[in-house]
């Protein structure tokens, strides 16, 4: 063999060993979040009054509350994706290309926000939606999930949407945005 094709053939063999190391610690990873989102909320079949949307945004990803570089893996909340979020009297519904669609409750909300990122993505300013909410009733933590709108007037429209519906949800925290009003 010529060493030219050796050199080649190594190097490509670098490569698949190092996507496989990465799959495994993206798998691990998966492993270790499903203990913060054990499953994904059901979408009920009543949605209720459609408050705002569809409003196009990138879905940047999820993360333990309060620590915007723990990223959640589990069931594809790792993965950014082109989305579109409509915001009901029920809740919120993130429709995800590529990558399972998310329905965070009204009664799971905690806090709306802005912030200027999240995990896989930072802007800055207040470029990403951050919306707070419970994933399980027995941690009080919670998960952040970062939304960046395509245009910057939707970020307000979406947090005003999101907004209400944490005033209605027993134990959630006032809004960021009211404290200054």
């Amino acid at each position: 063999m010529r060493p030219a094709t050796l050199a080649v053939v190594i190097l490509i063999g670098m490569v698949v060993v190092a996507l496989l190391v990465m799959r495994m610690g993206w798998n691990a990873r998966a492993r270790r979040t499903i203990q913060f989102v054990p499953s994904l909320p059901e979408v009920p079949t009543e949605l209720g009054r459609s408050l705002l949307g569809p409003v196009a945004v990138v879905y940047v990803s999820t993360t333990r509350s309060g620590d915007w570089l723990e990223r959640i893996t589990a069931h594809g909340l790792g993965a950014r994706s082109r989305a579109e979020v409509e915001v009901f009297d029920r809740g919120i519904r993130v429709l995800r290309t590529g990558a399972p669609d998310l329905f965070v409750p009204t009664s799971a909300l905690r806090d709306v926000t802005v912030a200027p990122g999240i995990a896989g993505k930072v802007v800055g300013g207040d470029g990403i939606v951050v919306v707070t909410w419970l994933a399980t009733p027995d941690d009080p933590r919670g998960v952040d999930t970062g939304l960046r709108p395509r245009h910057a007037a939707d970020r307000e429209r979406l947090v005003d949407a999101i907004a209400p519906l944490i005033r209605l949800t027993p134990g959630a925290t006032a809004p960021a945005q009211e404290e200054n009003s």
